[in-house]
């Protein structure tokens, strides 16, 4: 007896079977679409750094997520299509139905204005409570696909108002092909070699759309070699003053950082499509009362030591291993972060997506022993003052996947538009710079580009030592983005086996069991060392015995 078969089942078979496009293009389409990793992740139900393999080759999207994936890529394709002839860039090729490496059909004489759908028809341009259009990262505009940086409301590029440049149009009549073919009619028929090739299409692309990402990231990789060759001659500079006395090298890039890291954030911002503000009136909230006292900001900052492995070691020793997170506070520089002066506003209306600010909230009641709180540990319980990367995390751990949590309440909010690439060029400028450092052994390098980053987080707010800049707010979401950054690799830890015994500051974390079963042993951004103190090189102590 024959078994029945659904045709939707079928249709899944059939979807599993599709090829899946290739890295490259899994990366083009997310970021063409706007979207982040950890926002791919969340919708197709794997880790961030499952996308990140994903896209960069080292793995291939496997069930359960890549059915999800696939129908994600479909979907972006179909908003952001290659933006070349798919004979010449055969990838697209994969989401038109068309085998790997075939050409399209030549297409006809005329080609028809494309048509808006329908379902983009109704989107309108964010703006902020001035009235005016709020400009994020550039895309290319979901309606005619030229770039811009406005936003529509649901976070995709968009035109402000009816910005949009024309759809392609057909080629006007008297064009040269037309010419050509009448030729033969009043001359003579002109030798074989110079006829042009009949089988060359007239592309309907205009040549603008493949030329200016390419010319973007030539230009992009230029600035950064450019201002690469200025930190290693900063260091060169000070090795040779210091005629071959590393440790005074040392301290003058030391002294030198603060100044250095602001003249390189300015031209990484050159030629920005938005301007930032870099004295803002703040609210008060964001102000020190005195020098020696800081403001209402609370960043989040973990203290957590586990209890319950000081009531175990009673009963039998446990080895602990201390690992170390690298360059905290590099990592962190990916947050969103507010670009104009904040606003404030009532309940739970300033949080959005593309806002960033503090928030005043009472958070849930943490009923998870083994795993550190992810508001810190305070001295006190009620409402407080948290940054934009705080409640973040908050809302993402009350959310169906996580679901540790409930939701925090919201009582108001001083927010401004906001974008998460802010400091994306300096960072992997700082972040390019550090790995050819570790790649080169360079003590001193690596020390300057340590200064660089860490001063340039600890100086943005109020600080003698940099007046080119006062933001406080930003100060507070990098290194509370760095607090939870630690706290998503606890959370993985245990996940992964792992026992929690402690959590400190924005890089140290204590774990029981193998660390090296679910993180990288390296120097890498990505990866996780061992946390050198005192007399244990290998950074393990046993609970109870010698702590």
């Amino acid at each position: 007896m024959t078994e029945k078969v659904s045709v939707e089942a079928l249709l899944e078979e059939a979807r599993l079977a599709k090829a899946m496009p290739p890295p490259e293009e899994r990366l083009r389409l997310r970021e063409a679409a706007g979207l982040t990793r950890a926002q791919v992740a969340t919708a197709v139900g794997v880790a961030r750094g499952t996308v990140l393999a994903w896209e960069t080759g080292k793995s291939d999207p496997t069930p359960p997520g890549r059915l999800p994936y696939l129908r994600l890529l479909e979907g972006l394709a179909e908003l952001h299509p290659a933006p070349v002839d798919p004979a010449d860039n055969p990838i697209g090729a994969l989401f038109n139905d068309q085998p790997y490496g075939t050409a399209p059909a030549p297409a006809a004489a005329e080609t028809p204005a494309t048509a808006v759908p329908a379902a983009l028809t109704g989107l309108e341009t964010l703006r902020g409570p001035d009235g005016r259009a709020i400009e994020g990262d550039p895309g290319p505009c979901v309606r005619c696909g030229v770039e811009t940086t406005y936003q529509s409301t649901d976070g995709r590029p968009l035109h402000s108002g009816a910005m949009c440049q024309p759809t392609t149009t057909a080629p006007p009549a008297a064009t040269a092909p037309t010419a050509v073919a009448q030729a033969p009619a009043v001359t003579a028929p002109a030798p074989a070699a110079a006829a042009p090739p009949a089988a060359a299409p007239v592309s309907p692309v205009p040549a603008r759309v493949p030329t200016r990402p390419q010319r973007r990231t030539k230009s992009a990789e230029r600035a950064q070699a450019d201002l690469m060759e200025v930190i290693r001659d900063a260091v060169r500079e000070e090795a040779e003053r210091a005629g071959g006395d590393e440790e005074a090298a040392a301290v003058a890039l030391e002294k030198r950082a603060v100044p250095d890291v602001m003249d390189l954030f300015a031209e990484t911002r050159a030629g920005s499509r938005y301007e930032y503000t870099a004295y803002p009136t703040l609210p008060d909230i964001l102000h020190k009362p005195t020098k020696k006292r800081p403001d209402e900001i609370w960043e989040a900052r973990p203290r957590f030591r586990n209890p319950d492995y000081s009531m175990r070691a009673a009963r039998a020793d446990i080895k602990v291993t201390a690992l170390d997170t690298n360059a905290a506070y590099l990592s962190s520089m990916k947050c969103w972060l507010p670009i104009g002066r904040l606003e404030h506003t009532p309940g739970a209306d300033g949080v959005n997506p593309k806002r960033a600010g503090v928030h005043l909230i009472t958070p849930a009641p943490w009923t998870h022993p083994d795993l550190p709180d992810p508001i810190g540990d305070r001295d006190e319980p009620g409402a407080l003052w948290v940054t934009d990367a705080t409640l973040r995390l908050l809302l993402r751990l009350s959310g169906p996947r996580y679901d540790l949590t409930r939701a925090p309440e919201i009582h108001e909010s001083w927010t401004s538009g906001a974008t998460e690439n802010f400091l994306d060029a300096l960072r992997k400028l700082l972040a390019a710079a550090r790995e050819e450092a570790l790649t080169t052994q360079d003590a001193l390098l690596e020390v300057y580009v340590k200064s660089m980053y860490s001063k340039f987080v600890s100086t943005m707010g109020e600080s003698d030592t940099n007046r080119k800049i006062y933001r406080p707010d930003w100060m507070h979401i990098v290194r509370a983005q760095a607090h939870a950054n630690l706290w998503s690799k606890a959370y993985k830890a245990h996940q992964g086996g792992l026992g929690i015994v402690a959590m400190l500051g924005t890089d140290e974390l204590h774990v029981t069991g193998d660390p090296w079963s679910v993180f990288t042993k390296g120097r890498a951004l990505s990866q996780m060392k061992v946390k050198y103190s005192d007399a244990k090189a290998s950074g393990e102590y046993m609970v109870g015995r010698t702590n």
